[in-house]
């Protein structure tokens, strides 16, 4: 397994307390022969953006659950804004904003009465039948992230006419209501076009800048993925990598090019005088890291007809890690 090196270990700054820190945790579902989660445990720094992947059925959604404090753990320990899931659930709540796979909006009601409810619901404020006759501080609260989120002009609207861009926006606003810490995002553009779901995560990002809030995302989109802090790859209940995407690329997956030339006997042997490894098949493949690739090409004196680079994506190295 992968491990990430916390570079606020050091002794030029203090560690960071992680806002998220999950210690051995296990949930067996009665009558199961094994775990649905196997003693996992993981850390989230405040203020990052940690992405949590693995295919159907390898424990995403019973780990989202007990965080969330809607499943208990058999055991282990979760804390949260240094609250306890399983004592401290309440309290834990009141510090999470959660965006569902399937929007949870009552389709009759405006986006803003969808709000207020939520609101009420929450404690946040008492039940006023309008808008206008709600507190100031819900008031000015409501437009704050209503201009964050650009939906001030269809706050009034009623949500059925809606498109799924815009119901995902008028989620994060009600989820954001509250001034949470923490932001679970499970698989929040499934279901989205290309364009709404760049809309969707250009508005994250404003949000995280602008509310330095922690997102917890879910995905089944890879290049999401690819713009976390950390990732960690769950599979059959158990953590098979852990660290940043470079940490899991590098280290699960191969970086080579592919070289050739009209005269390949004389490039073999340059290839082999410069020590690199690289087998007799053509293209030659040289494993070979980016950083070095210039520094090589310039040592090589035969004239190249094929230069292609191939560089690891963080799927080639998911789709290694599930594979295996």
């Amino acid at each position: 397994m992968i491990q990430k090196q916390d570079a606020s270990s050091s002794a030029l700054s203090p560690p960071v307390a992680p806002i998220i820190k999950v210690e051995r945790l296990v949930k067996r579902y009665k009558k199961a022969e094994t775990n649905a989660v196997n003693e996992i445990s993981f850390s989230v720094r405040p203020g990052s953006l940690f992405s949590l992947l693995g295919p159907n059925g390898a424990g995403k959604t019973t780990t989202i659950s007990i965080l969330t404090t809607t499943l208990q753990p058999t055991s282990g320990s979760v804390m949260i804004a240094d609250y306890d899931i399983s004592r401290q659930a309440s309290a834990v709540r009141k510090n999470i904003g959660i965006i569902f796979q399937k929007p949870s909006l009552d389709l009759n009601l405006t986006a803003e009465e969808n709000v207020r409810f939520h609101a009420t619901l929450y404690g946040l404020y008492p039940f006023r039948p309008s808008y206008k006759t709600m507190p100031k501080g819900y008031q000015q609260r409501i437009d704050e992230l209503a201009n964050v989120l650009e939906i001030r002009e269809d706050l009034f609207k009623p949500v059925k006419k809606f498109s799924g861009g815009m119901m995902r926006k008028l989620e994060i606003l009600r989820s954001l209501l509250h001034n949470p810490r923490v932001l679970f995002l499970d698989e929040p553009t499934t279901g989205l076009d290309p364009s709404s779901r760049r809309s969707l995560w250009e508005y994250l990002s404003k949000v995280r800048l602008e509310q330095q809030t922690t997102i917890f995302l879910t995905t089944h989109y890879l290049e999401e993925a690819e713009k976390a802090d950390d990732i960690c790859i769950i599979n059959k209940g158990n953590i098979v990598a852990h660290g940043t995407p470079a940490q899991v690329k590098a280290e699960l997956v191969e970086e080579y090019v592919l070289l050739d030339a009209d005269d390949r006997a004389s490039l073999l042997a340059e290839l082999r005088r410069l020590d690199l490894s690289v087998g007799e098949q053509v293209p030659f493949k040289v494993s070979l890291a980016h950083d070095r690739l210039h520094s090589v090409l310039k040592a090589i004196e035969t004239p190249l007809t094929l230069i292609e680079t191939h560089l690891p994506s963080l799927e080639d190295a998911y789709m290694e890690i599930i594979g295996k």
